[in-house]
């Protein structure tokens, strides 16, 4: 059963994953500084799922009307550039893939690369200035996350891409569902087949 606390910082948490474009571990963070318990344990915080739920209900309810053209935005934008980088068998995941993203929201891409410097020879060819930066990835090891801005046409500006560099070895584990039989990734295909359920804008 969730506390009080939990269902409360969920709330928070979502707000600000909405309204400031926040992924979900600093949002939960930040919440919790926000209602005063900066050092609230693990238990306390909410799962991903419970943030998930509450983003869904914010969006119902505050940006029913603006973020369905927001999201179609920048899953063409994902699609353009995954076939732009289909040789890196490119994973479109995060708000942009579960459809919680508005327009503040980054476009996240995974790469499944035979060599890791692959894709950063790519867009040196295509005269992309990146940043590079890092996360965990899968075995707790650390992965390249090469980013730029990319324009957005549906939207008149520019959105930031962040391209995950993985093993081609990852993939196989990545395609797994949860427990709700969904997935946290999906290919361009599987874009695509978004994109042609949604209604036209």
């Amino acid at each position: 059963m969730v506390s009080p606390f939990t269902a409360e910082l969920a709330s928070a948490a979502a707000r600000l994953i909405v309204e400031e474009g926040m992924e979900y571990g600093p949002a939960k963070r930040r919440a919790a500084r926000v209602l005063g318990k900066s050092t609230a344990r693990p238990a306390e915080l909410p799962d991903n799922d419970l943030v998930e739920e509450e983003v869904r209900a914010y969006i119902a309810l505050f940006c029913a009307d603006t973020q369905p053209a927001e999201l179609r935005a920048l899953r063409e934008v994902a699609a353009t550039w995954m076939a732009r980088l289909q040789q890196f068998r490119p994973h479109l995941t995060g708000a942009v893939w579960c459809g919680t993203a508005t327009r503040l929201n980054n476009v996240h891409l995974q790469l499944f690369c035979d060599d890791s410097k692959a894709a950063e020879i790519e867009l040196l060819d295509r005269r992309i200035d990146f940043d590079v930066g890092s996360v965990d990835g899968p075995r707790n090891r650390p992965i390249d996350v090469l980013s730029f801005a990319v324009p957005c046409p549906a939207l008149g500006e520019h959105v930031t891409l962040n391209l995950s560099i993985l093993d081609f070895d990852d993939l196989r584990g990545a395609l797994r569902t949860d427990a709700q039989g969904r997935s946290e990734r999906g290919d361009l295909p599987a874009l695509q087949r978004l994109l042609d359920a949604e209604p036209a804008p």
